[in-house]
């Protein structure tokens, strides 16, 4: 996500804190005001090959490398992500710190919901429409009693069904 130096989009907070239309009204308006947006991703089999460091910073790298042009500066929020191939400054809650950190993560979490919303209908079991993938206990019971899709993390997900996780 590159924005404009001074560009505020109004609305634009921590993902996290965001309802789900919220996140959507506000990512229209941060792709209207935005220089350029790239989103990068990492395949199931990439997480489960490399770990999810791993494949994240093969995400960003993938984003930034479709920007139509180098960005001045590149934010990522926590710690630094060896692997990711750019110099980049890291910030700690950088969604609540950093607005174009905040701006990338809505639309971020948009497509994800998108994605889910999309693949749901073909695993109706899992709720994906409402969870949007993340193990709330619906979906733990769902992974019991219907055990993994090709799109869940083997690495992640047998674990937590050999381990009876619940919380």
């Amino acid at each position: 996500m590159v924005l404009p130096k001074g560009v505020f989009i109004e609305g634009a907070d921590d993902s996290k804190l965001l309802d789900v239309e919220t996140r959507r009204r506000v990512a229209v308006e941060i792709h209207a005001q935005a220089v350029a947006a790239s989103l990068g991703a990492a395949s199931v089999r990439e997480i489960d090959r490399n770990n999810i460091l791993r494949a994240t910073a093969l995400a960003m790298t993938r984003a930034l490398s479709h920007l139509p042009f180098a960005p001045d500066q590149v934010v990522v929020d926590g710690l630094p992500m060896r692997g990711v191939e750019w110099e980049h400054e890291a910030v700690v809650g950088g969604d609540g710190l950093v607005h174009s950190i905040a701006c990338a993560s809505i639309v971020a979490k948009v497509c994800r919901d998108r994605l889910m919303t999309r693949l749901a209908p073909r695993y109706a079991e899992y709720g994906w429409e409402r969870n949007m993938g993340y193990g709330t206990p619906s979906h733990r019971q769902a992974l019991r009693a219907c055990g993994l899709t090709p799109h869940h993390r083997r690495s992640f997900g047998l674990l937590q069904l050999e381990l009876g996780f619940e919380g």
